[in-house]
């Protein structure tokens, strides 16, 4: 089979497209025919290796190379087989997931217990857009966030990735919405149900006076001290991600940003969904979002399978609004 594969560290360049043995499924894994798959920030950290600082806390980034060497951790396809031990899938099945390495090729091995069927209604590409993306959204306001209807929210980095989702789940769960973007997104962030878009181009959403009961920071682009102050004396505050940097970026920010937790009224988290162990049960509650038509992802670019580096380069310039695939 035809996969990129990450053998050190460095630019789009290092991804190299070659023909390595199909993988074969453990007992309790599925293999996958790789129909599509999305590209996000978490790709191009791995591929690069930043934060350094991350080399050091285990995961997918080794010391001085990738411990993961197929990147793509959103998969949707069908099954080509099961091992001994599965129950749930049959060849044949369309399925997606969120798994930590293998969307960046034509078959990849899945846990049984990562695997979801996918959305009926949504083709290959657009379920491939949702897994890691949608997952963090949900986590962010569901389970960190603690969100309840008729709450303020506010999305900071609403355009994005994430921000497109975590927009339409905040009205899902019955909150009044205001979204963070450019001026070039206003229009799309209205579309998917904002009440409310600030353009940060033009206006400092920390100093408009407005007070929010929940805060999903994406963009990571003020300080966690201005942040606090749009907060309601009770509010949360969710860290999700930030501008990135060779040596410490994003980390740094969601560290400082929660340093101050324990000294004062707010609750200041973060969400973690690589971490996650509910990552299959999230998938199934979008599920019944995407089919009712409450959830639908926003498509920025689609790209054939062998311009993978250069869709992972479009992303890494981190103004992409919605979610970049690729068909396979």
């Amino acid at each position: 089979m035809k996969a990129f594969v990450l053998r050190s560290y460095g630019s789009p360049d290092a991804l190299d497209l070659t023909d390595i043995d199909k993988p074969v499924p453990g007992d309790d894994e599925v293999l996958v025919r790789v129909r599509a798959t999305s590209v996000q920030p978490y790709d191009w950290h791995l591929m690069r290796g930043e934060p350094y600082l991350a080399r050091l806390m285990g995961g997918g980034l080794g010391l001085r190379r990738p411990k993961i060497d197929i990147l793509g951790a959103d998969i949707a396809g069908q099954v080509e087989a099961v091992g001994r031990d599965v129950t749930e899938f049959h060849p044949g099945d369309e399925v997606f997931a969120m798994s930590k390495q293998g969307g960046f090729a034509e078959y990849a091995c899945v846990k049984e217990g990562e695997l979801a069927p996918k959305p009926k209604n949504l083709s290959f590409g657009q379920a491939a857009a949702v897994p890691l993306a949608a997952n963090t959204a949900l986590l962010g306001l569901r389970d960190e966030g603690r969100i309840q209807p008729g709450q303020r929210v506010l999305v900071n980095g609403a355009s994005g990735g994430v921000g497109t989702f975590a927009v339409q789940l905040a009205k899902v769960f019955g909150a009044h919405v205001t979204g963070v973007c450019s001026a070039r997104n206003v229009d799309l962030v209205r579309s998917i149900g904002a009440d409310e878009v600030v353009d940060y181009t033009k206006e400092d959403f920390t100093r408009h006076g407005q007070r929010y009961d929940l805060l999903l920071d994406i963009a990571g682009s003020r300080p966690g001290s201005a942040c606090r102050r749009v907060l309601t004396p009770r509010g949360t505050y969710v860290a999700v991600g930030g501008q990135g940097g060779r040596w410490l970026q994003p980390m740094g920010h969601i560290i400082s940003a929660l340093a101050v937790s324990p000294f004062v009224s707010q609750r200041l988290t973060m969400a973690d969904v690589v971490r996650c162990t509910e990552n299959k049960r999230n998938l199934m509650t979008l599920t019944e979002f995407a089919e009712d038509g409450r959830l639908t992802p926003v498509i920025d670019r689609s790209y054939p399978f062998e311009e993978i580096p250069a869709a992972v380069r479009y992303v890494e310039e981190g103004h992409a609004p919605g979610k970049v695939v690729i068909e396979i």
